[in-house]
Protein backbone atom coordinates (compact mmCIF):
# COMPACT_ATOMS: atom_id res chain seq x y z
CA UNK A 1 0.00 0.00 0.00
CA UNK A 2 1.01 3.55 -0.76
CA UNK A 3 2.14 5.60 2.30
CA UNK A 4 2.26 9.20 2.00
CA UNK A 5 3.18 11.49 4.84
CA UNK A 6 4.18 14.50 3.56
CA UNK A 7 2.98 16.38 0.98
CA UNK A 8 4.76 19.60 -0.65
CA UNK A 9 2.39 21.69 -2.38
CA UNK A 10 4.03 25.24 -4.16
CA UNK A 11 1.43 28.14 -4.25
CA UNK A 12 2.10 31.51 -6.22
CA UNK A 13 -1.52 32.00 -4.99
CA UNK A 14 -3.28 32.39 -8.20
CA UNK A 15 -6.37 30.21 -9.38
CA UNK A 16 -4.64 27.75 -10.98
CA UNK A 17 -2.50 26.75 -7.62
CA UNK A 18 -5.64 27.29 -5.52
CA UNK A 19 -7.12 24.14 -7.65
CA UNK A 20 -4.13 22.00 -6.66
CA UNK A 21 -4.16 22.90 -2.84
CA UNK A 22 -7.65 21.48 -3.28
CA UNK A 23 -6.16 18.34 -4.99
CA UNK A 24 -3.19 18.57 -2.20
CA UNK A 25 -5.76 18.82 0.67
CA UNK A 26 -7.86 15.90 -0.11
CA UNK A 27 -4.88 13.62 -0.32
CA UNK A 28 -3.63 14.82 3.13
CA UNK A 29 -7.19 14.04 4.68
CA UNK A 30 -7.49 10.83 3.19
CA UNK A 31 -3.77 9.98 4.18
CA UNK A 32 -3.51 12.32 7.39
CA UNK A 33 -0.33 13.59 5.69
CA UNK A 34 1.20 16.89 6.59
CA UNK A 35 1.05 19.56 3.96
CA UNK A 36 4.09 21.77 3.39
CA UNK A 37 2.71 24.90 1.51
CA UNK A 38 5.53 26.59 -0.32
CA UNK A 39 5.99 30.27 -1.77
CA UNK A 40 9.24 31.05 -3.74
CA UNK A 41 9.47 35.09 -3.56
CA UNK A 42 10.62 35.44 -7.00
CA UNK A 43 12.76 39.09 -6.44
CA UNK A 44 12.92 40.95 -9.47
CA UNK A 45 16.12 41.69 -10.38
CA UNK A 46 17.04 45.50 -11.12
CA UNK A 47 20.07 46.27 -12.97
CA UNK A 48 21.14 49.60 -11.93
CA UNK A 49 19.08 52.07 -8.96
CA UNK A 50 17.29 54.89 -11.00
CA UNK A 51 15.04 57.43 -9.48
CA UNK A 52 11.73 55.64 -9.90
CA UNK A 53 13.35 52.29 -8.18
CA UNK A 54 12.39 52.34 -4.02
CA UNK A 55 13.44 49.20 -2.67
CA UNK A 56 11.38 49.81 0.28
CA UNK A 57 8.49 48.63 -2.38
CA UNK A 58 10.18 45.05 -2.88
CA UNK A 59 10.16 44.71 1.21
CA UNK A 60 6.50 45.42 1.07
CA UNK A 61 5.44 42.99 -1.18
CA UNK A 62 7.60 39.97 0.21
CA UNK A 63 6.15 41.20 3.49
CA UNK A 64 2.41 40.75 1.70
CA UNK A 65 3.49 37.42 0.13
CA UNK A 66 4.41 35.87 3.65
CA UNK A 67 1.85 37.23 5.34
CA UNK A 68 -0.69 35.55 2.67
CA UNK A 69 1.24 32.01 3.03
CA UNK A 70 0.65 32.10 6.75
CA UNK A 71 -2.91 32.97 6.53
CA UNK A 72 -3.75 29.98 3.83
CA UNK A 73 -1.56 27.47 6.62
CA UNK A 74 -3.59 28.77 9.03
CA UNK A 75 -7.12 28.07 7.23
CA UNK A 76 -5.67 25.06 6.51
CA UNK A 77 -4.91 24.20 10.36
CA UNK A 78 -8.77 25.36 10.60
CA UNK A 79 -9.50 22.68 8.54
CA UNK A 80 -7.66 20.08 10.51
CA UNK A 81 -4.82 19.65 8.44
CA UNK A 82 -1.65 19.56 9.67
CA UNK A 83 -0.06 22.06 7.61
CA UNK A 84 3.60 24.05 7.98
CA UNK A 85 4.31 27.48 5.41
CA UNK A 86 7.44 27.27 3.73
CA UNK A 87 8.69 30.83 2.32
CA UNK A 88 12.60 30.88 0.13
CA UNK A 89 13.52 33.26 -2.56
CA UNK A 90 14.99 31.95 -5.75
CA UNK A 91 14.01 30.55 -8.52
CA UNK A 92 10.95 28.40 -8.07
CA UNK A 93 11.56 25.36 -9.71
CA UNK A 94 14.52 24.56 -8.14
CA UNK A 95 13.63 25.59 -4.47
CA UNK A 96 10.68 23.47 -4.57
CA UNK A 97 13.01 20.10 -5.60
CA UNK A 98 15.46 21.09 -2.78
CA UNK A 99 13.21 21.67 -0.23
CA UNK A 100 10.85 18.38 -1.57
CA UNK A 101 14.99 16.54 -1.12
CA UNK A 102 15.03 18.53 2.31
CA UNK A 103 11.79 17.73 3.81
CA UNK A 104 11.74 14.17 2.04
CA UNK A 105 8.25 14.67 0.75
CA UNK A 106 6.22 11.52 -0.51
CA UNK A 107 4.31 13.58 -3.30
CA UNK A 108 4.76 17.29 -5.04
CA UNK A 109 1.31 17.84 -5.84
CA UNK A 110 1.83 21.43 -8.01
CA UNK A 111 -0.60 23.15 -10.70
CA UNK A 112 0.43 24.19 -14.19
CA UNK A 113 -0.34 27.53 -15.79
CA UNK A 114 -0.74 25.45 -19.18
CA UNK A 115 1.27 28.22 -21.19
CA UNK A 116 1.79 26.53 -24.84
CA UNK A 117 3.82 27.89 -28.18
CA UNK A 118 5.57 30.84 -27.55
CA UNK A 119 4.80 31.51 -23.85
CA UNK A 120 6.24 27.70 -23.30
CA UNK A 121 9.03 28.88 -25.15
CA UNK A 122 9.78 31.88 -23.55
CA UNK A 123 9.08 31.08 -20.15
CA UNK A 124 9.89 27.30 -19.63
CA UNK A 125 7.59 25.41 -17.97
CA UNK A 126 8.33 25.59 -14.08
CA UNK A 127 5.94 22.28 -13.77
CA UNK A 128 8.26 20.70 -16.48
CA UNK A 129 11.63 21.39 -14.66
CA UNK A 130 10.13 19.96 -11.45
CA UNK A 131 8.95 16.70 -12.26
CA UNK A 132 12.22 16.18 -14.31
CA UNK A 133 14.29 17.00 -11.26
CA UNK A 134 11.72 15.71 -8.15
CA UNK A 135 13.37 13.04 -5.89
CA UNK A 136 9.71 11.85 -5.53
CA UNK A 137 6.25 11.66 -7.49
CA UNK A 138 4.45 14.58 -8.52
CA UNK A 139 1.03 15.30 -9.59
CA UNK A 140 0.24 17.82 -12.14
CA UNK A 141 -3.27 19.84 -11.83
CA UNK A 142 -4.10 21.17 -14.46
CA UNK A 143 -6.71 24.31 -14.65
CA UNK A 144 -10.05 22.48 -14.04
CA UNK A 145 -12.45 21.35 -16.64
CA UNK A 146 -15.07 20.32 -14.49
CA UNK A 147 -15.77 21.04 -10.19
CA UNK A 148 -13.46 18.99 -8.27
CA UNK A 149 -15.56 17.13 -5.86
CA UNK A 150 -14.54 15.97 -2.16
Amino acid sequence: MIQIQKILVPTDFSEYSQHALKYAVALALSFKAKLFVVHVWDQPIVAAPTETFHPEIWVEAETAERKQLNQLTLELRAQGIEAAPVFESGSAHSEIVRIAKELDVDLITLATHGRTGLGHLVFGSTAEKIIRLAPCPVLVVKQPEHEFVK
